[in-house]
């Protein structure tokens, strides 16, 4: 009876083992199974993409790839560069490159048909006829002035928003355009790139050339239709006609002079903060204003730019010069003069007395 027991539990426990032996052989089995689906599917996966490369699709496929291959590029960061061998500018596409390279060849290819203007890019030549056409797509929405370029209208909300983006390192002054900055930058270098070409004078800015030119040509564009007058720039005209208006915009916040000009305010106030930034280098005197400082030089230099045309005596200042032709233009009118020392000069029995420089007589 104990032996038939014995072989019972033996003949259970076989069974057992033989079930677990069976199941890991099913799992492998289904392992096995579900490798040979997968590289069936494969399989047929790289059939179908085979018979679209044969087919005509080929060309769309090799796009996909190249396309692919150019986004596996950019994330791999293997970004092609093309570097202008001129100055060094690095581009990433060869296009902007080539248009780039026209700043150096000199290359226009662009005509304007109806004026012959040449330009760089097409872009460029499509703003410029509307100045033919008259057309101003771009309108400022806070005060409805419209322009021809998306570019200007931008530098022109500027102005209502305040910003000024483009700084000076040198002495913190903000601009509106990163050309001004330029144009500014010249002031600390002392570099004046443009020159005349017939008395070689030099200037910081080309509107500067362009306004001294006119003085050559004789060329005053500018009329006022008050009283004729021309000037040689259109500020100029803008100053003259506050002369009829009476308009003077710019006031002294300490004693309420007011001025046509910001520049003659802003002299103006280095008399009440006491700065004469302007100083002559020989004897060290300083003076609010260059032009004061340039008059001075001349008794150093011993220069009389403004001779009488009557007598052929020379001054060093324009008001010496009109002060001593009163002598010519009114003969019968005895003067007084008197000079800084208080030291008097008659001439006949009646006297008109002014105060003048040495050099007067």
């Amino acid at each position: 009876m104990y032996h038939l027991h014995v072989l019972l539990s033996l003949t259970i426990l076989n069974i057992q083992v033989l079930n677990s032996v069976l199941a890991r052989v099913h799992f492998f089995y289904l392992c096995f199974l579900a490798l040979d689906l997968m590289a069936l599917k494969e399989e047929n996966e790289y059939e179908t993409h085979h018979k679209l490369v044969v087919s005509p699709v080929k060309s769309s496929c090799s796009q996909t790839k190249k396309t692919s291959s150019r986004k596996r590029a950019q994330k791999m960061g293997a970004i092609r560069h093309f570097a202008c061998q001129q100055c060094g500018k690095i581009f990433t596409v060869k296009r902007n490159l080539d248009v780039h390279t026209r700043i150096h060849t000199g290359e226009k290819p662009y005509s304007c048909q109806q004026c012959g203007k040449c330009y760089i890019k097409k872009g460029t030549l499509k703003d410029h006829m509307r100045t033919h056409t008259g057309e101003k797509p771009y309108t400022c929405p806070q005060c409805g002035v419209s322009f021809t370029q998306k570019g200007i209208l931008e530098r022109h909300i500027r102005i209502h928003t305040g910003e000024k983006p483009f700084t000076c390192q040198e002495c913190g002054n903000s601009f509106i355009r990163k050309g001004c900055l330029k144009g500014h930058m010249r002031i600390h270098t002392g570099e004046q790139p443009y020159t005349c070409p017939q008395c070689g004078k030099s200037f910081t800015y080309k509107q500067g050339l362009n306004a001294h030119m006119k003085i050559h040509t004789g060329e005053k564009p500018y009329i006022c239709d008050e009283c004729g007058k021309s000037f040689y720039q259109q500020g100029y005209l803008k100053f003259h006609m506050r002369s009829h208006s009476g308009e003077s915009p710019f006031t002294c916040q300490q004693c309420g002079k007011s001025f046509t000009r910001k520049a003659n305010l802003e002299v103006h106030m280095r008399i009440h903060t006491g700065e004469k930034p302007f100083i002559c280098p020989q004897c060290a005197k300083s003076f609010h204003q260059p032009a004061n400082l340039r008059v001075h030089m001349r008794i150093h230099t011993g220069e009389k730019h403004f001779t009488c045309q009557q007598c052929g005596k020379s001054f060093t200042q324009n008001g010496n010069l009109k002060a001593h032709m009163r002598i010519h233009v009114r003969p019968n009118c005895f003067i007084r003069v008197t000079n800084k020392n208080n030291a008097c000069s008659k001439i006949g029995s009646k006297y008109q007395t002014f105060l003048i420089s040495d050099d007067w007589m």
